[in-house]
């Protein structure tokens, strides 16, 4: 089974990946034009400010990226938004962690301060949530098409037994129909005699 099988269309879950990266693309995307805005130097490990970030040319690409990077699978969307979502929030993470470690150090290109850390952290937990949302739990509902593809025994007892609820009341009607007829027949001959 392919990827993009997993989750029908029209599920709720890819509203909530599709418009996840969308909102969080729009705000790394904001982040890194303010930051070409002001013609910032690539390499500037002393950083500007902006939005009370610091930020230089390159971390202002960086962000432009990855925000586009979300924006596309936003418009993609279903499983490819949830796992561009989850990938980059690992990303972010990731890059918190490493820059707590690199902070007023020369191997700091991007120009971090604590403050981006913060946002690192917040940014790709929040971008992985929207992105795990409704894929990663151990409560999820057995509509749920992960939870299903997870359990496809059980999925497919309970696709069973629905159909048969379903199709009952029908084969109760079809089977009473011939009783019925049997009966009006077997009264229609008795009033002949």
């Amino acid at each position: 089974m392919r990827l993009r099988d997993e989750l029908p269309v029209d599920h709720h879950l890819a509203t909530v990946y599709r418009y996840g990266a969308g909102l969080c693309g729009v705000v790394l995307l904001v982040f890194g034009a303010l930051g070409f805005a002001d013609r910032l130097s690539p390499f500037d490990t002393d950083g500007t400010r902006i939005a009370g970030m610091s930020t230089n040319g390159l971390l202002s690409l960086v962000s432009v990226l990855f925000g586009l990077l979300l924006l596309t699978g936003a418009a993609i969307g279903g499983n490819v938004a949830s796992a561009v979502n989850i990938t980059i929030g690992a990303l972010f993470v990731l890059s918190g962690f490493v820059h707590t470690f690199i902070l007023d150090r020369p191997a700091n290109i991007l120009g971090f301060g604590m403050a981006n850390v913060f946002f690192s952290y917040v940014m790709g937990l929040l971008i992985a949530t929207f992105g795990m949302y409704g894929r990663v739990s151990g409560k999820l509902p057995h509509d749920n098409p992960y939870w299903r593809r997870r359990h496809p025994r059980e999925a497919a007892q309970e696709s069973l037994a629905a159909r048969r609820r379903q199709h009952a009341p029908a084969a109760r009607q079809m089977s009473g129909a011939p009783a019925l007829r049997q009966g009006s027949v077997a009264s229609a001959a008795r009033s002949r005699q």
